[in-house]
This record gives C-alpha cells, sequence and structure tokens, in this order.
C-alpha cells in the first residue's frame, strides 16, 4: 500500500512540475526574444502544446545528462562550476529544440537563459509542493530517492542507526537562552520531547580540531591548540591543512574510528575512519569535486546548483548590509569584515551547509549505520558578529531548519534512527588583545624581549620573528581554501630553527624558542630572555603561564602560582576564575610533546563573561575562560545517561561509542567495552 501511494505521489509531482514547467515556458516566450515558440491554432492557448512538449523532453534530457556533464566539469573547481552550471543548462535545452524543432532559437543566450531560468523555477515548485521550508524540496528527493531503492528495501537493516548533528561552536548557555526565545524551534522541541540537554566539558584546547579527533579518533593527545609547532619537524601544524590532519589520523590507526563501520563523515575535520566522505578537510588534498570535497555528486541536480548559487549571492549582500549597520550604530566589540571574509560566510552558511545535508540525506535513506555531519554556519558568523547578537542567532534559526529537515528525513528512512545533537567548543565574547593594548601577544613578546636585550640582537630578533598571533581566525578561511584546492598561509608556514613563534588560538597563546632545545624552562628562558616572563605575567590581558621548572611545571599569574603536579598554590591562585577543572586541563596539556615553551592563558573577565582573543574575533574559543569550554550534548531519553559531569572530547568518544553500539545491536561490544573500557572524567 505504502509502494503504491508513493507511486502515485511521484506521478502527481511529475504532472504538477511538467505543467507549471509549460506554462514558465510560454511566459518566458513572452519576455526573452531570441527563443519563440510554435503556435497551433487547435487549443486556447496557442504555444501551450509546444510548451508542453519542450518541458517534457527538457526535463527527461536534463535527468538523463546532467550528472554526466557534472562528471565531465568536475576538474574545473566549484567556482567555475556555477558558470558551467548555466552553460550545461543551455547546452541541454538547445539539444532540446534540435531533438524537437517546436521553438525557433535567435539568440542561443537566451536559451541558455531559458534552461537557467526553469531550472529555477522548478525547484521553487518542487518546495512549494514539499513544503512551506525553504529546504523542502530536499524532502521531495527523499521521496524520489525513496521510490528508486524501494527494491533494496529488503536489504535496509532493521536495527537503528545512529546520526550526529554537530553544530559548530555553539555554546550551551546561548543553546538554552535560543530556545527559551523561540530562535531554535526544532531544537526545543526535542529537549522537550524525546530528549535531553547537558553540557559537557572541553578540554584545555578548546576547538573543532582538538575536539573531532577526539571525538571521532578517541585520542587528541599532543594537541596542544588549532595551530602549533613541532620542534623537531620544524613545521607549523593547523588543522585547516588536508596534509596535517591526515598525518593526525594516522598517528592514530591503532584506534578503531567512530565511523568505521559502515559510517560517513559530513564536513568534518576527520574521517573518524569512514570510508565515505564529503567535505572532510584530512581527504581534501589533491582532492577534486568528485574527491574528498564531493561537490559533484551535489551539483548533478541543476536544481541544487542554482537554489545555492541564489542563496549564496543572498547571503552575500546580507553580510555586506550587517557589517555597514555594525560600523553605522557602532557596536562594539567588533572587527574588520571585509577581505575575503564574505565569501568565507558565504561557504560556511549555505555552500558547505547545502552540500554536507544533502550528503545526510542520502545516507539516511541509504540506511548508513552512523552519519556524523559539522554545520558551520554558526561559528563563523560567531567569530565576526558576536555569540549571541541578532545576525548571529539568524544563522542558527537557519540551521536549526536543516537539523528539522535531517530529522523529517528521519521519519521518511526504511531505517530507524536515534539522533544525537551535540557541539564541539562554545564561544567566549571581547574585545580582542590587539583592540585592548594595541599590539598583538607576538607584538608584546618581541617588545619584551628586545627591552631586556643589546641593541646588536634587537635587530635580530625583531627581523626573525614569527607572529601569527594577530591574524584574523583562519579556522573558515581555512577551511574553504581547503576544499577548492587552494593553498593557505597556514599550510606554507615552514620556519627555520631559531626563529621566535607567536601562535594564536582564541584567548589560547604559544610562544616557542626554536633556538632552545627541547622544552625550554624557566631558567633557559630568563637566561637568554630575561624580564620576558615578568613581563607576560604581569601584563593586564594575561591571566596565566605555564612553563616548565627544574622541579616541575608551574602555573604562574601576577600575583601568585600554582605547582601542577601537586596542586599547592603560593600567593594568590591565577586559575581561580577558569572553572574547577582548570589545574586538570593544564596538568594534561603538560604531558604533550608539543607544548610550548610559554603557554599564555588569555585573561578572563567573570563580572562581564569576557575574553581578550589573540586573534581578530569577537567570538572567539581556543582557551579556558568564559562559555567557550562548555558545549552541549542532546540525546534521545531511551539512551544511557553519559557520565556527569562528562569532561573531555576522548570521553565524548566513548558515550558516543556506546550509544552506536547499543543502537546498532552490537551488544558483545557493549558489554566487552563496559568491563574493560570504562570513563575517565
Amino acid at each position: 500500500m505504502r509502494t503504491v501511494s508513493g507511486v502515485v505521489r511521484v506521478f502527481v509531482e511529475f504532472l504538477v512540475i511538467w505543467g507549471s514547467s509549460a506554462l514558465a515556458i510560454i511566459v518566458l516566450d513572452r519576455i526573452l526574444g531570441g527563443v519563440t515558440l510554435d503556435r497551433s491554432s487547435f487549443v486556447p492557448l496557442p504555444t501551450l502544446p509546444a510548451a508542453l512538449v519542450l518541458a517534457l523532453v527538457f526535463g527527461l534530457l536534463n535527468a538523463a545528462l546532467w550528472p554526466v556533464m557534472m562528471r565531465l566539469m568536475s576538474w574545473i573547481g566549484p567556482v567555475l562550476l556555477f558558470a558551467g552550471v548555466f552553460l550545461a543548462g543551455g547546452a541541454i535545452m538547445l539539444l532540446t529544440l534540435y531533438l524537437v524543432p517546436v521553438a525557433s532559437v535567435d539568440r542561443p543566450r537566451d536559451a541558455v537563459l531559458l534552461a537557467s531560468l526553469l531550472a529555477l523555477f522548478t525547484s521553487v515548485v518542487s518546495g512549494a509542493i514539499a513544503s512551506r521550508s525553504d529546504t523542502a524540496y530536499r524532502l521531495m528527493q527523499v521521496r524520489r530517492q525513496r521510490f528508486r531503492l524501494r527494491r533494496n528495501a529488503a536489504l535496509v537493516d532493521a536495527s537503528p542507526g545512529l546520526l550526529c548533528i554537530q553544530i559548530d561552536g555553539l555554546g550551551y548557555d546561548v543553546l538554552r537562552r535560543a530556545i527559551a526565545d523561540g530562535v531554535t524551534p526544532g531544537l526545543a522541541k526535542l529537549v522537550r520531547e524525546t530528549h535531553r540537554l547537558t553540557p559537557w566539558h572541553t578540554d584545555w584546547s578548546s576547538q573543532t580540531g582538538a575536539t573531532q579527533l577526539g571525538v571521532l579518533h578517541g585520542s587528541n593527545h599532543n594537541v596542544p591548540a588549532f595551530r602549533w609547532y613541532d620542534k623537531t619537524t620544524e613545521h607549523i601544524s593547523v588543522f585547516s591543512n588536508p596534509a596535517d590532519n591526515e598525518q593526525r589520523e594516522l598517528e592514530r590507526t591503532d584506534i578503531p574510528g567512530l565511523l568505521a563501520h559502515d559510517g560517513t563523515s559530513r564536513g568534518n575535520l576527520f574521517t573518524g575512519g569512514a570510508h565515505d566522505n564529503v567535505l572532510v578537510v584530512s581527504r581534501m588534498r589533491g582532492a577534486r569535486l568528485g574527491g574528498g570535497a564531493g561537490y559533484s555528486a551535489y551539483f548533478a541536480d541543476p536544481a541544487s546548483a542554482l537554489r545555492t548559487f541564489i542563496r549564496m549571492i543572498a547571503e552575500l549582500q546580507r553580510e555586506l548590509r550587517q557589517s555597514l549597520r555594525q560600523k553605522r550604530k557602532d557596536i562594539r566589540p567588533r572587527v574588520r569584515r571585509g577581505g575575503v571574509y564574505p565569501l568565507v560566510r558565504v561557504f560556511a552558511t549555505v555552500l558547505a551547509t547545502d552540500v554536507a545535508a544533502a550528503a545526510v540525506v542520502g545516507d539516511l535513506i541509504k540506511g548508513r549505520s552512523i552519519v556524523y555531519v559539522d554545520l558551520i554556519g554558526y561559528d563563523e558568523v560567531s567569530h565576526h558578529s558576536g555569540i549571541s547578537r541578532p545576525e548571529t542567532l539568524a544563522v542558527l534559526s537557519k540551521l536549526d531548519d536543516v537539523v528539522e529537515m535531517l530529522l523529517a528525513v528521519v521519519e521518511q528512512a526504511d531505517r530507524p534512527y536515534r539522533v544525537v545533537v551535540l557541539s564541539d567548543h562554545g564561544q567566549s565574547q571581547g574585545a580582542t588583545f590587539l583592540q585592548r593594548y594595541g599590539e598583538t601577544l607576538g607584538q608584546l613578546v618581541i617588545r619584551l624581549g628586545a627591552q631586556r636585550e643589546p641593541a646588536a640582537v634587537k635587530r635580530h630578533w625583531y627581523e626573525r620573528a614569527s607572529d601569527v598571533s594577530g591574524q584574523p581566525g583562519a579556522e573558515g578561511r581555512g577551511y574553504a581554501a581547503a576544499s577548492v584546492h587552494s593553498p593557505t598561509a597556514a599550510e606554507e608556514a615552514h620556519t627555520s630553527a631559531g626563529e621566535p613563534i607567536v601562535l594564536g588560538s582564541g584567548n589560547l597563546g604559544l610562544v616557542y624558542f626554536p633556538d632552545l632545545p627541547g622544552r625550554a624552562d624557566v631558567n633557559a628562558i630568563e637566561a637568554t630572555h630575561p624580564g620576558l616572563l615578568t613581563g607576560l605575567r604581569e601584563h593586564p590581558g594575561v591571566g596565566f603561564l605555564l612553563v616548565s621548572a627544574p622541579g616541575g611545571s608551574v602555573v604562574l599569574g601576577p600575583h601568585g602560582q600554582v605547582d601542577v603536579a601537586t596542586g599547592e598554590v603560593t600567593g594568590q591562585n591565577p586559575l581561580a576564575v577558569m572553572g574547577p577543572d582548570a589545574l586538570a586541563k593544564v596538568r594534561r596539556t603538560d604531558t604533550f610533546d608539543n607544548v610550548a615553551d610559554i603557554m599564555v592563558g588569555g585573561r578572563y573577565w567573570p563580572e562581564t563573561d569576557e575574553v581578550a582573543a589573540f586573534e581578530e574575533q569577537v567570538g572567539s574559543h581556543g582557551g579556558m575562560g568564559g562559555p567557550q569550554s562548555t558545549p552541549f550534548l542532546i540525546y534521545p531519553t531511551d539512551l544511557p545517561a553519559p557520565p556527569d559531569p562528562l569532561h573531555g572530547a576522548e570521553n565524548v568518544h566513548k558515550v558516543l561509542v556506546r550509544w552506536r553500539d547499543l543502537s546498532t545491536g552490537s551488544r558483545a561490544a557493549v558489554t566487552m567495552r563496559d568491563s574493560t573500557h570504562k570513563y575517565n572524567p
């Protein structure tokens, strides 16, 4: 019965789209002078028969030839692909007019325009048929895919699959307010009816790279920040670099990834062991559209291509308008939003979201066992606009629409799914370090070091210092560049021994001295750069320093210090405002091979809940202080509750692995894990 209703539904959709397309052709025939439909004297509307034939043949050729043409164009890159979309549509229209000469063509460019407008109109009609939301046309595609895959329905696993939706950068407290204020009705419905909402706590490095490495691969050991320097290889690693991410995965091949068994990774930094990846940075090195990027499968649907293109244009003008509004109203804190950022925002909020969500729709229809997708739009806009300002919450509301759409697909899928929604970190807001103090962290280190050194050495210090601390946040920019196979400055940032290196990761700073072997301790730093440590710890924008010492590592603050091993406090505890788990986070990072010679914890002002990022970001993350360290986890009530409190990405991995095995029916694996692999909060 269900199959018959599906056939009827598809047939009705076909008739509606065919008829509306024919009417659109009639209208365009009157507007475009270069294409003229043949007229008939047997019907009240003379051009209707020609329009019906043209719409039918064009639709059939589009369905047959478009995927082939996209594969042929897959080498040209996504930027040129948008132009190719229009040219391909025009070529199919010209072929249609050649096969069924029901119209005369005076100007081929009008045939291209006719094809493009017709495909766009068809996508709008498809969405209107499905529902009134702007993601509705995907639901129509779901029904069509289900009908095509019906013959394989017997092969679909009856055990529940697991869908994990990550909303990048959304903090627990921001989400709670958004639910209360009606910004995210889809997530609110989940929390109030079928799911539980709980916070979890990140490691010291509160950023996507460390979290996803821990969640997807079970270990984020030796990852001190979003970017760090390795003294042994003299290389700056950064999580937006495909080669670096690939190396992080190779280092963890002994740990089964979360997605290793019949899983898919969508829009993430890592594969999680999945062999099926779309927009996954660790698989983008040398990838073309059909490789790690995964654009070709999405753009094989002309309606998808045109819809996304229109949405990108709308988002671009929206960013320009909102940026001017911030300047006009003098909203502070704010950062520059020019350069390539508007294009990065368009990529994050539209292109990456559309491609990743479309891939997930296919995964659910195919019945994949576990799917993990990262929606990055909120995080990118929050960096430049603020964590809960109206324009940022508008982006969050659109991501909530995506979640609702995926939940609707789950209802239509043949395989049942449990849905988990989580974030990888939160964000903390505030004027940047540069805005507050007139210099970057790198410039501060350079100035303090130069003040104490002979004139002959000062020039050497300035010339050879490598300062990456004040650059605008490169997370989204690097991700976008990797997705189109474009090298970034971070990918190419190799250094020679002897250069002081200062890196920023939110309000976490890292200072390395390559000329000092191994991890330099306080004595070596003081001997080569006298007064530097004192100047840093007394600076009003610095909360604390982690440095090695002969008797064990210490945390230095402006008025006291903490012995990392024993927790003994001398004077005032500089970690007191950072939360009860601050020392545990510092202690763990202190064991990493790549820990910096000086780990700089930016100051946190609890009275305003603000930090001063070492990057040029209004909303930032990467260190400690404020909501950046407290993301959220939404999970079905029929799954076992996670530990409370839940600390660290590696423990989130264990929770998700257990839920995955419970969902897919691997009871033996669950029993063995429960007895041998306990949580470590």
